[in-house]
């Protein structure tokens, strides 16, 4: 992920902040099945798919995936307080029955799940995670969806705020530990502000993109970068506390993290994706969460060029 994804003493204010912001109105009863479970069209075992899962990690019947449920609507807990549910979680149940194996969400921080995968503590992460270069380095990737940086401000854009100008320079700007916006994003664009003669971007790096949020709607910051899709079902959910502003940049490939020592495990995986595809289950559970926006085409590979 561009990535993605409590404080206080008013623990109450800050869960009640939390649960304006990550109520949906995609999720309701209408994406259940009548036993409770969420549909995931006409998503079936592939024989010769499933014979690719490492033997390693297909012998327990399941494949434990890491994710910071703080992306809504990508993967965030549900109103019961432990369910994650989301684009990712959904597209994973029905990669579960392609390959035969169940796919279990593991809850976890965003920039603890690649070191979790090189320890073996998980075995993949579906986590809005963007596919890069650098990650590459430590990881492979699968790609299912494409997002790009967004920015979210107030309502009304007090500060008059953009993201292709030095409008920022000296702001303080917000975006969750371990994201391409905090990584990347902000240093890059503290330097363009430095040699322009201004004041670098006062960065504040948040441990979820629930704090984030919570920040910007409490006026603790001026301004956020996150994942656009993301960044613009929040701000509908915010209750009219914070906006979009401007297009969404750098809009790069969001793929399912797998071990470098996973065997044919990328091969199942990117497979798996495209029978969902083709077969339509992928643009239903897109379509459920109002994140169309972000389809691909095509399955790849370590696609990332940056």
């Amino acid at each position: 992920m561009f990535r993605n994804h409590r404080i206080l003493s008013t623990v109450g204010s800050a869960v009640a902040v939390s649960a304006l912001l990550l109520t949906s109105a995609c999720g309701g009863s209408d994406d259940k099945s009548s036993d409770g479970s969420t549909k995931t069209s006409s998503a079936k075992k592939d024989a010769k798919l499933a014979a690719m899962v490492p033997a390693a990690l297909s012998k327990d019947g399941k494949i434990v995936v890491a994710t910071d449920p703080s992306y809504a609507p990508m993967e965030y807990v549900d109103a019961d307080g432990e369910t994650v549910v989301g684009v990712d979680p959904d597209l994973g149940e029905a990669l579960g029955k392609v390959l035969g194996v169940k796919f279990v969400f593991e809850k976890s921080t965003f920039d603890a799940i690649i070191p979790g995968l090189s320890s073996g503590k998980y075995e993949l992460g579906m986590s809005s995670f963007t596919d890069t270069l650098e990650r590459e380095k430590v990881v492979d990737f699968v790609t299912y969806f494409k997002a790009g940086t967004d920015l979210m401000v107030p309502t009304g854009n007090p500060a008059k705020l953009a993201s292709d100008d030095n409008s920022l320079c000296g702001k303080s700007v917000g975006a969750e530990k371990g994201t391409i916006q905090a990584d990347s994003d902000i240093p890059a664009r503290s330097k363009k502000c430095e040699a322009a003669g201004e004041k670098a971007l006062d960065s504040k790096v948040y441990p979820d993109q629930n704090a984030v949020n919570l920040a910007l709607s409490t006026g603790r910051i001026d301004a956020a970068l996150a994942d656009s899709g993301v960044a613009g079902y929040m701000a509908k959910q915010s209750g009219g506390k914070f906006e979009t502003v401007g297009e969404p940049y750098s809009t790069a490939p969001y793929g399912i993290a797998v071990p470098k020592d996973s065997g044919d495990m990328t091969k199942a995986l990117q497979g798996a994706i495209q029978s969902l595809i083709d077969d339509g289950t992928y643009a239903d559970v897109l379509k459920k969460w109002a994140s169309e926006g972000g389809a691909i085409e095509t399955a790849e590979i370590n696609a990332a060029t940056s």
